[in-house]
């Protein structure tokens, strides 16, 4: 009996950190072109998170700000997540053109990683984030967001 438990233990240690690393802690990526389509239909904003390979900051904003609870509850509620590496990705679709990845983020203001992008559900863009942000950070910015706050900055 006792093997069966450790069995069952072992199973469950391991289905839960699969669904850790593969599932980004409690969030959902999608593609754009994915991400893009699931936002209008759900009425969410989306975020991208644009990131490489190499980056060790976009590497700490996965491990330290997306794992935060906090940061993922407010993500599932309010936005549709988008992962897209400018150095990997093919084409993206926005606004009825296709673009090459790098082209795209270059459009969007991206000069380094991670930044995290925002568009609303539409697909309106509404801005950039350069940098790594912790999760404190993060989640002011998420709720920024929510709240339309960045229709009053001018």
């Amino acid at each position: 009996m006792k093997s069966f438990y450790k069995i069952l233990a072992t199973a469950v240690l391991l289905f839960t950190a699969t669904n850790l690393f593969a599932g980004g802690g409690g969030v959902k990526w999608h593609s754009f072109n994915e991400g893009l389509t699931k936002a209008k239909v759900e009425n969410k904003f989306i975020l991208v998170d644009f990131y490489t390979d190499w980056c060790g900051w976009c590497k700490k904003m996965d491990a330290e700000t997306y794992t935060n609870s906090e940061v993922v509850n407010y993500l599932n509620t309010h936005f549709v997540l988008v992962k897209l590496n400018p150095e990997k990705d093919g084409n993206v679709s926005y606004l009825g053109k296709n673009y090459p990845a790098a082209q795209f983020a270059q459009s969007a203001g991206v000069s380094g990683y991670p930044a995290t992008g925002f568009f609303e559900a539409a697909g309106d863009f509404i801005g950039i984030q350069p940098g790594y942000i912790p999760a404190d950070g993060f989640i002011k910015l998420l709720k920024f967001i929510v709240a339309k706050e960045y229709e009053n900055q001018g």
